[in-house]
């Protein structure tokens, strides 16, 4: 299942953010490949394309950053996954 995940930095935390990515490359963990990310213009918003068979995998990527960003994290389905939903 693939995941967007939208990131938010504070300014209080954007230095020790920037550091972190610099050193770690935000690389996701074990069982879960980064399909693409992109960052808003300001560096303080960003989202993930992510897609993992296990959702604690998310879960466990987002923790290793929550100290310092917020998340929101929804599984999506493409056209045809969700055509299928819908019978097509």
């Amino acid at each position: 299942m693939r995941f967007i995940t939208t990131f938010t930095v504070g300014p209080g935390n954007r230095d020790a953010a920037i550091a972190r990515f610099k050193q770690s490359h935000g690389a996701p963990p074990a069982g879960v490949t980064l399909l693409g990310r992109w960052h808003d213009a300001t560096g303080h918003r960003g989202w993930t394309l992510s897609e993992t068979s296990d959702a604690s995998a998310i879960a466990k990527w987002v923790m290793g950053w929550s100290d310092l960003l917020t998340f929101e994290t929804t599984p999506v389905l493409d056209d045809q996954e969700f055509g299928k939903l819908l019978g097509g």
